[in-house]
């Protein structure tokens, strides 16, 4: 948003929460999920709609031709986990799980990879061109800093409350693209207002040459919190099934249909709207977000459930004088025990 009020473009965002003045940001307060909420927003006419909720594949088919009819140019977030596995690098017509995969048990669920594959054919499917499909993979900032399928509260918390790092040797070998998230909004601002982005699909990536694994990433971290810490954070690499234990079932499937595969990507296509080639280099990138986020370390609640089982498998425990509130402490001592199979 900060491109766009820059560049002079009135600029409006929902927020549920009461806004934080900008003198060059207008804010609305309000839940977009509610429909009538949106109704009475999409009665002013918008000359470009950049929509970063998450819907339901049904929440989305009752609003979709609201949001059309609001705007010239309706941009839909949607995301590179849509891909299946094989091509290498992946184009933005490399074949998506939802037509690819042959897993009938995934293929009955709502899953994000396929609510998002689902919500793009059915912006294909209304007679419609004013819309553009944005599909961006795993993006970093000063606030994320994601290690696989986890957010910074479930390893990097571990790191600097000298507990050990759990991931998955599985996927530490595999290949991924992650986009410092600036690089993916000025993608963003680039296609906005641009005709011949209508009716496409892109996605907003680092290029191939780009593409590190996640031992590498790994290895960045640890060397950026050694000279924090002044000592390496202790990593325990866990088999697959193993690994899976800390995960729910929905949740396993965005390790077994996407960062168990190798992600590559093809970025000529966006290339010409925007410079790729400027785009952060991902260690100078990673280095730079994790030094500004350590300067004042805040986290975002934390999942005592994982967190608890991640001791289990190390072998360590967590004070509960650390633990906010009875329940998460109940929770905790359940799954660092193994309880919750006597539930």
């Amino acid at each position: 948003m900060q491109l766009l009020s820059n560049n002079g473009i009135e600029t409006v965002v929902t927020s549920r929460q009461p806004p934080t003045p900008d003198g060059k940001v207008r804010y609305v307060q309000g839940n977009a999920q509610d429909i009538q909420f949106l109704q009475q927003l999409l009665r002013e006419h918008w000359d470009a709609i950049v929509d970063f909720m998450v819907y339901t594949t049904e929440l989305f088919k009752e609003r979709v031709n609201l949001l059309l009819n609001a705007t010239p140019q309706y941009v839909f977030l949607s995301s590179a986990r849509v891909y299946s596995n094989g091509e290498s690098p992946i184009s933005e017509t490399s074949p998506r799980l939802l037509e690819s995969s042959l897993d009938n048990e995934f293929l009955a669920t709502d899953e994000y990879s396929l609510a998002k594959a689902r919500q793009e054919d059915v912006l294909r499917n209304s007679g419609r061109k004013n819309w553009t499909i944005i599909r961006p993979y795993i993006t970093y900032s000063e606030n994320r800093l994601q290690l696989g399928v986890f957010e910074k509260e479930d390893w990097l918390y571990r790191a600097l409350h000298g507990k050990t790092i759990v991931f998955s040797e599985d996927i530490n070998t595999k290949t991924t693209t992650l986009t410092y998230g600036f690089d993916v909004a000025r993608g963003i601002v680039s296609l906005i207002g641009k005709a011949e982005a209508l009716g496409e699909a892109f996605h907003i990536t680092t290029d191939k040459k780009e593409a590190k694994t996640w031992a590498e990433i790994l290895a960045i971290y640890l060397m950026a919190l050694e000279k924090h810490l002044g000592h390496k954070p202790k990593v325990l690499l866990q088999n697959l099934d193993n690994f899976l234990e800390l995960r729910n079932r929905s949740a396993q499937y965005q390790v077994v249909y996407d960062r168990l595969y190798n992600r590559v990507f093809d970025s000529s296509k966006i290339s010409h709207y925007v410079d790729t080639d400027s785009f952060t280099n991902v260690e100078t990138g990673f280095v730079a977000c994790l030094e500004v986020f350590l300067r004042n370390p805040q986290f975002k609640n934390i999942n005592w459930r994982i967190m608890a089982k991640m001791d289990r498998q190390t072998g360590e425990k967590t004070a509960l004088s650390e633990i906010p509130g009875i329940k998460q402490k109940v929770k905790y001592l359940i799954y660092r025990f193994g309880l919750e199979k006597n539930l």
